[in-house]
Order: structure tokens, then C-alpha cells, then sequence
């Protein structure tokens, strides 16, 4: 009745009366209370006075210039904004340089609020209690200066799906009560100073977690989810141990027994995981150590098994004597006397000398297990950190191969071992690696073997000998992207549809990203056919990291798609490819996705508005206009474009690309749950 009245044109009493009563509301009602829908466009817009709240604590360089009390009416055209029928479902207020507080009882008062970003700013304090928005889906949060514990507010917002609360100063423990957000696809609580040990989650949706770079302990619990994921979601805690971050817990001290038979079965800590690789211990010394004390026990004990069975023969030949004289019960009682305490004595020598031999066993055991924990050798053949020695370089040379290409840096073979484990095996190109020596080499690989991502082929292990060099990877069941959008030479190419394209370029982001962040490398040679797909279909990069060892190969390269995916700045030249070069190559594969055509076809050099209408020319070929999705397509054009452009100064970095695509991500995301009913 209410919304009626006010929605209505008339000039009745009733209206007059209406607007009195909620002006008056509007005066007197305390600040974490809404006044009804029907007088929303009555009074001075509700969602507006939260955002002037929030900006006047929160924007102290006033970068928010839009936020004015005399343009509350046009709120929803405020920068960050965007409303659903006047409420605020989206605000985006990111690299700003706000330098102030989330004060509280503020944005929590925006009851439609869906996706929430302040990532990148300068915000400092507590996060404040968000228990309020219950429509929340999206929460980004990170790169800023909160202090204060995990916020618990966040608890009760059962529809969120995406948290990033990293690279802040968070401390304190987590909560086992994270499980209850179980709709979470997204979950980002790294660069903090997090302790205690990590809650054994279990949303069969999440997909992405990182803790790293905290103060966490103890073992990482094994569920089904965390069993997802690798080591790289869990760097540098250094008192975290486990059998996901292949480090072996401290065993618990006995409950009975001396300290010093205790300190004997201590094993030595295995080597600690920093930044992804396995910085160990020397276990020479130690195992030196240990035989040595093994030693000393054997001959203690057989020692003393000696002196028991002299004993014992002695005290058989007195009662042996004492038989004549005394009678054979005499000798019986003669045994008995002496026998009992001597053979209880060797009894007590002798499982004494097992119950040692099996410590000193299981110590030998779990020494060789922290030995291989350490990018172990087979030969020639080297297992890189963690990885587990589970084939020979006799058996990966009986290995049965069939050719997969040829490449920039070398040859690619499908290898199925005696085991029936299936592996690539890369042969590198002698000729372009023959200015690398073998400890660069060694040294490059043990930094590109620590590499651990969902969106990362990992790399296995390498051999080299004289000119012969090999790396072994996972082998990927799905083909490449190049195939996926090409096809063959009998089916006829044709652009991947807009979803397609939004989901294969984010997970390249990903793992594009993660070695610019967390590594500070580069791909170098980033191009449709180095990227493979998974079981699930998701997007693995391969061939990362390579082109470093050949710096020259750029000038012998005469493909025309590879040449295409190079930076102007990289081409025929020996210049070093950087992070910004990625991102070129990034963008020429995003139009490749989108146009099905070869890098080589793709117009690169013409002006941005030619591109756009050439790249919708390409896909109204083959689809009967975009429609409603052209919206879509054209925000992914336009993360692309960005991506080419020919100066590497005005390309964004691969950081930035994974934020805007993530961005589309939610928009799209927003759109299809306007129809959902909203919770209250």
C-alpha cells in the first residue's frame, strides 16, 4: 500500500500526509535502521547517506569526487557504483589511495549489496562487523593495511563466494567455523600473520586457496578439498608440516620411558619449504651419527648376550656336577636357580637389542624418506623438489613414445612408461641451448621445478648429459588450446563462444600471474599451443620459463603465429622477454579465442575502433549476432586490446588483466542472479 501511495501521481491528502510522516522518520530514526521501500523516492536516498558516511572516514585525500550531498538523487552514477532499482548491488572502489578507516554501521546499511571491492587501497583499522549484508557474494578486501583478527561477521553471510582478505596485517588464529561459508569458490587469506593451525575445510565448491606467507603450525589437515591443493598454497609457515606440503611432522614424545631412550628415536626436521623450493639439511652427519650408535648398541648387546650364555653353560655344568651327588632333583632346582635369572637376563639383552634395532630401523627409514624429499638424482635423471622418485631413467627410456609437435625450444613426445604411467618428455634443441652451461641450467630448472599451480603444467623432472637435455611434465589428456580452437585440417575453425573465452583467458591469468607475483619470472613464449587442457578442461600453461636459457631464439624464429604473439619490443632482437611481453602475447591469444583466427591474421597494427568492428564482422560470421552477449564480448575486446597495445608502459600488468577479468566475471554473475530472491 505504501509504495502505491508514493509511486502514485496524485496530489491527495494521503500522499501529503505521507511525505510529512517519512520526513519526520527520516529525522528521527536511529542510523542502522531503513526506512521502508514506498518512501525511498520520497526522501533523501537511503543507500546515499551510507556511501557519504563511508567517504567521509574513509576517502582522506578525497578521491571519491563524485560523492557529493548535492548529487545524492544521481547516486547510482557515482564512481564504483552500480544499482539494481536504486539500491546499491555493486560497489568498486579500487586503487584509490584511500587513505582512512572502514568505519562501521556505514556500507553494512547497503542491504542489497552483492559485491563489495576495496582491494588496493590504504585502509587501515579493523575490518568492521559485515554481518548485516547478507546478500553479499563477492568480498575483496586485499591490499591494504587491516590489522585486527579474522572478521567472524563474516560467518553468517552464507551466500558469499569469493574472500580475499590478503596482503594485509590480520593476525590471530582461523576459526574451524570457515566450513559453515559453503558456497565459497574463493578464498585468499596469504601475506598476513595468521597463526595457529589451519581449519580442515570441506566446500566441495572452493577452488582456490592460499595461506601462504603466515605464521600457521602444525600438520595441514587432509580432507577432499584441501587434498586439491599444492604446495604452493601454503608457502612460507614455516612450523606447518604435512603430507599435502610433503614435510613430515615432528613425532610426539613418548608417554613412558626415559628422556634418554626418547632423544634416540628423534628424527631430524625435514627441510623446511621456502618460496615453493626445498631448502634441506645435510643428513650425512646425522646418518654417520646414527650408525654409529646403532653400532655401539649391537656390540653392547651381543656383548652382553655372551657373558649370559657363558654364564648359563656355566651354571649347567654345576648342576651337571651337583647331579651325582645330589640327585636329579638337586640338578633340576640347580638349573632353575641359576637359570631363571640368567635367561631372564638374556631375554631382557635381547629385546632390548630388537626393540633398539627396530628404532635404529625406522630412523634409517625415515631418513631416506627426508633424503627424498630433496630434488633427488637417478642417475642423471633429477626429481624436483617434493616429487617423488617413481620411475627410472632406464625405465623413461624404454619408455614407449609417440610424437606430440615440434616447438620453439625443442621436440614434445607422449612417453608411456612399463608402469603404465603416462608423461611428456620435452627434448630440448641442443643448438639453442648450447651457450647454457650445465649449472645455469641446473640452477634455472630447480627455480622453474618449484613451481606449483592449478593453471601450471608442473614440471616433474629434467636429465641432462653432455648436449642431451629432457624435462618430464604431467601428461594433459585434452589437447592444446590451439587445437581446441582451430580444430583439424577437416573441420572448419569457428571462435569459441563469449564464456569459453572468459573461462580459458582467467585461468591463463592465473597462472600467468602467479609466476610474475610469486616468482618474479616470465613465460617468454606464451602462445595457444603452450597452452594445454586438463582433465576437467581447465587451462594449464606449459613451456614457461624456457626462453631464458636460449636468448637468441627470438632472431631464428620464422613462424609467422609465433612471431605474431611477440612483443614489437622483443621481436628480432636478443632482448630478454619481460612481464609486459607476456601480457602482449596474452592479449593476441584473447583475440585468437575470439576470432578463431591464427595470430598471424589478426590485425594488430590498425586503430582500436577498426579492431573492434573487424573482431564482430569475424564473429557474425559464425554466430547469428552476439545479442544480449555482445556486452560480454565487448568488455573481453576490450581487456584485449588493452593487453596489444604496442607501447609496454600503457599495457596493464598480468595482475591488473586477472582483476578485470575477474570483474566480468562477477558482473555476468550479478546479471544472472537478479532473479534470485534476495535474503533478508
Amino acid at each position: 500500500m505504501l509504495h502505491a501511495y508514493s509511486s502514485s501521481s496524485s496530489s491527495s491528502p494521503h500522499l501529503l500526509l505521507l511525505i510529512s510522516f517519512y520526513t519526520i522518520l527520516a529525522a528521527t530514526a536511529s542510523s542502522s535502521r531503513s526506512p521502508p521501500l514506498g518512501a525511498l523516492n520520497l526522501l533523501q536516498p537511503y543507500d546515499a547517506t551510507a556511501l557519504l558516511d563511508f567517504k567521509s572516514r574513509a576517502d582522506l585525500h578525497n578521491k571519491l569526487t563524485t560523492f557529493s550531498q548535492a548529487t545524492t538523487p544521481h547516486f547510482c552514477h557515482w564512481q564504483g557504483v552500480t544499482c539494481v532499482k536504486q539500491k546499491v548491488a555493486r560497489l568498486v572502489l579500487q586503487d584509490l589511495d584511500l587513505g582512512g578507516v572502514f568505519p562501521p554501521n556505514t556500507l553494512t546499511r547497503l542491504d542489497q549489496l552483492r559485491v563489495l571491492s576495496l582491494q588496493n587501497n590504504s585502509l587501515a583499522g579493523p575490518i568492521p562487523d559485515l554481518s548485516r549484508l547478507l546478500n553479499l557474494k563477492s568480498l575483496f578486501l586485499d591490499h591494504n593495511f587491516f590489522s585486527g583478527s579474522f572478521p567472524l561477521s563474516l560467518l553468517p553471510l552464507h551466500r558469499l563466494r569469493t574472500l580475499d582478505l590478503s596482503y594485509n596485517n590480520l593476525t590471530g588464529n582461523l576459526t574451524s567455523r570457515l566450513s559453515s561459508l559453503d558456497r565459497l569458490l574463493y578464498l585468499r587469506l596469504d601475506n598476513n600473520r595468521f597463526n595457529g593451525s589451519i581449519p580442515a575445510l570441506n566446500q566441495t565448491s572452493l577452488t582456490t586457496f592460499n595461506v601462504s606467507f603466515n605464521n600457521f603450525s602444525g600438520a595441514v589437515p587432509v580432507t577432499p578439498t584441501m587434498l586439491r591443493f599444492d604446495v604452493s598454497s601454503f608457502l612460507s609457515n614455516p612450523s606447518l608440516c604435512g603430507e599435502i606440503i610433503h614435510k613430515e611432522c615432528h613425532p610426539s614424545p613418548p608417554f613412558f620411558g626415559p628422556a634418554s631412550s626418547s632423544s634416540s628415536s628423534v628424527v631430524a626436521p625435514p627441510p623446511a619449504i621456502v618460496n615453493g623450493a626445498l631448502h634441506g639439511v645435510d643428513l650425512t652427519q646425522p646418518s654417520q651419527r646414527t650408525n654409529h650408535k646403532r653400532s655401539n648398541a649391537l656390540i653392547i648387546g651381543f656383548s652382553s648376550a655372551v657373558v649370559a650364555l657363558i654364564g648359563s653353560l656355566i651354571c649347567f655344568v654345576i648342576a651337571a656336577k651337583k647331579q651325582k651327588t645330589m640327585g636329579k632333583k638337586s640338578t633340576a632346582d640347580a638349573v632353575v636357580a641359576c637359570g631363571d635369572d640368567d635367561r631372564d637376563g638374556v631375554h631382557a639383552e635381547a629385546a632390548a637389542v630388537m626393540q633398539i634395532d627396530q628404532q635404529e630401523s625406522e630412523l634409517e627409514e625415515k631418513v631416506k624418506r627426508v633424503q627424498g624429499m630433496h630434488a633427488g638424482k637417478s642417475g642423471s635423471l633429477v626429481f624436483c623438489a617434493g616429487e617423488a622418485h617413481v620411475y627410472s631413467l632406464d625405465q623413461l627410456m624404454r619408455a614407449s613414445a609417440e610424437l606430440l609437435g615440434r616447438g620453439t625450444m625443442g621436440t614434445t613426445y607422449k612417453a608411456v612408461l612399463d608402469n603404465r604411467l603416462i608423461v611428456t618428455v620435452k627434448r630440448l634443441d641442443a643448438v639453442r641451448l648450447a651457450g647454457t652451461s650445465k649449472d645455469v641450467f641446473e640452477q634455472h630448472m630447480e627455480s622453474v621445478g618449484g613451481l606449483r599451480h592449478p593453471n601450471l603444467v608442473p614440471l616433474r623432472a629434467y636429465f641432462q648429459a653432455k648436449e642431451e637435455r629432457l624435462l618430464i611434465y604431467d601428461y594433459q589428456p585434452n589437447g592444446s588450446l590451439f587445437s581446441l580452437i582451430h580444430g583439424s585440417k577437416s573441420t572448419r575453425a569457428k571462435p569459441l563462444h563469449w564464456t569459453s573465452c572468459l573461462k580459458i583467458s582467467e585461468d591463463v591469468a592465473q597462472g600467468l600471474s602467479y609466476i610474475h607475483q610469486a616468482w618474479r619470472l616470465v613465460h617468454g613464449n606464451l602462445k595457444s599451443s603452450n597452452v594445454l587442457l586438463g582433465p576437467d578442461f581447465e587451462a594449464c600453461v606449459a613451456d614457461y620459463c624456457l626462453v631464458m636459457l636460449a636468448p637468441n631464439s627470438a632472431a631464428t624464429e620464422d613462424d609467422p603465429d609465433t612471431m605474431a604473439c611477440k612483443a614489437p619490443e622483443s621481436r628480432n632482437s636478443s632482448r630478454q622477454p619481460t612481464a609486459k611481453s607476456d601480457v602482449y602475447a596474452f592479449g593476441v591469444m584473447l583475440l585468437e579465442l575470439l576470432t578463431g583466427k591464427p595470430p598471424s591474421q589478426i590485425p594488430l597494427s590498425i586503430p582500436t575502433e577498426e579492431m573492434v568492428n573487424w573482431v564482430r564482422r569475424t564473429r557474425d560470421q559464425h554466430y547469428d549476432h552476439d545479442g544480449d552477449d555482445g556486452n560480454k564480448l565487448d568488455m573481453l575486446l576490450e581487456v584485449a586490446i588493452a593487453c596489444s597495445l604496442t607501447s609496454p608502459e600503457q599495457r596493464p600488468t598480468m595482475w591488473q588483466v586477472l582483476k578485470m577479468l575477474q570483474e566480468i566475471k562477477e558482473t555476468v554473475l550479478m546479471e544472472d542472479s537478479e532473479l534470485d530472491p534476495p535474503q533478508h
